[in-house]
């Protein structure tokens, strides 16, 4: 297995010269991205910025909402990570990804200056899955977060970047919430309403991801949404349902050295069971001891998993012709204590995001066995670290 990584250091001068760069221009005109970068890169250890050490992950903490919806700009780098599975009423399926991205320079705002001086730097990612026809369509936006033109708040929460957003509605409960992104021929207007209640991941929110301190996140989701609204697709309208998938993490040196990249699955099976796990891989493709993830009850009562409680096998693989990458394409995930085997398999082979940021992220189908039943299900899996330097 080849692994791109790209030295994490390099990655923080190359985001540090966008920076700089950026700042003596209007914002208003998109502040070019990094290019040819891994997830991985800015994921990985430890860096400081700005003359001063960032903020770093070292134990859990108590949850605070909704303070820890909003940004942590003494952190390095965070997400708020929204996926789901819908369909119109005649069954035509649509799998969709709205998601943020915060990069930092520096661990606190530059003093002083310019209103369009800032360290903040967004990105956002949207894709949308059309099963039916074979198409994958995916889009992206950056900028600083100056002027109102990206950004993030917990109070009332919301997170944007231009007319791209995901916000609570309302000025009380969190739920529902709004999303929205257009991109070339296609937008989603979507409502997410309440649904299971809020996980902590690991162990209390603190998602250990490697062997030295600061190697972890903060890390909760809410994994089973209920979601309504309109998908528009070249000039087509459609009104859709089904169930949502938020991720929320937020971190500075989360991957370890030996850390190459990631598969993450989020699963929602129709006896009312949600996985989630994230396979961590090592340079030689092996599986890290730090992989880990849940299984989330109907009733929303979590039990975690470990790496010695889950057996995933690639079934079959899928070269990108765009980036060369050649990426897993089916897994069966074994869990013995609940008597599962499930088949996951993507909708498309093709839903590789190919732009500043290389990764495969998409819908998949879930088929198999819960202890004595039959069960299928819908989720979305995210590939990171694949390919070659």
């Amino acid at each position: 297995m080849n692994i791109r990584i790209i030295i994490p250091l390099i990655i923080t001068a190359v985001v540090a010269v966008v920076f700089v760069v950026t700042q003596t221009h209007d914002p208003r005109e998109h502040a070019a991205a990094p290019t040819a970068l891994s997830l991985t890169a800015l994921l990985a250890q430890k860096s400081s910025g700005g003359g001063a050490d960032f903020d770093t992950v070292l134990a859990p903490r108590p949850l605070r909402l909704p303070d820890d919806l909003g940004p942590h700009e003494r952190f390095r780098h965070e997400w708020w990570y929204v996926t789901g599975n819908v369909m119109t009423t005649d069954q035509r399926h649509f799998g969709y990804q709205l998601t943020f991205f915060r990069f930092a320079g520096a661990p606190q705002a530059t003093p002083g200056g310019s209103a369009w001086r800032s360290k903040q730097f967004y990105m956002a990612h949207l894709a949308l899955t059309d099963t039916q026809d074979g198409k994958f369509y995916s889009g992206e936006r950056s900028n600083r977060g100056v002027l109102d033109l990206a950004g993030a708040q917990a109070r009332p929460f919301q997170v944007w970047l231009d007319d791209w957003y995901l916000k609570q509605v309302g000025r009380g409960a969190l739920f529902p919430m709004r999303l929205h992104g257009r991109h070339e021929g296609i937008e989603i207007s979507l409502q997410l309403q309440p649904g299971k209640a809020l996980v902590l991941q690991g162990d209390r929110g603190f998602s250990r991801k490697g062997p030295q301190p600061g190697n972890a996140s903060h890390y909760f989701s809410y994994t089973r949404v209920p979601t309504d609204g309109e998908i528009m697709m070249q000039g087509q309208r459609f009104q859709v349902t089904g169930d949502s998938w938020i991720d929320r993490e937020w971190g500075t040196g989360t991957l370890g050295a030996e850390e190459a990249g990631w598969d993450w699955f989020g699963l929602q099976l129709d006896n009312g069971i949600d996985v989630m796990y994230f396979r961590l891989r090592q340079r030689d493709g092996t599986s890290t001891p730090f992989s880990a993830g849940s299984v989330i009850a109907p009733d929303g009562s979590v039990r975690p998993l470990s790496a010695n409680d889950i057996a995933i096998s690639a079934d079959a693989v899928w070269r990108s012709a765009h980036t060369g990458i050649t990426y897993p394409s089916a897994w069966t995930l074994r869990l013995p204590e609940y008597g599962a085997t499930l088949q996951v398999t993507p909708v498309l082979a093709q839903q590789e995001h190919a732009q500043a940021i290389t990764y495969w992220e998409g819908a998949v189908r879930v088929t198999g066995s819960w202890r004595d039943g039959d069960v299928q299900g819908n989720g979305y899996v995210e590939l990171a670290g694949y390919g070659s330097d």
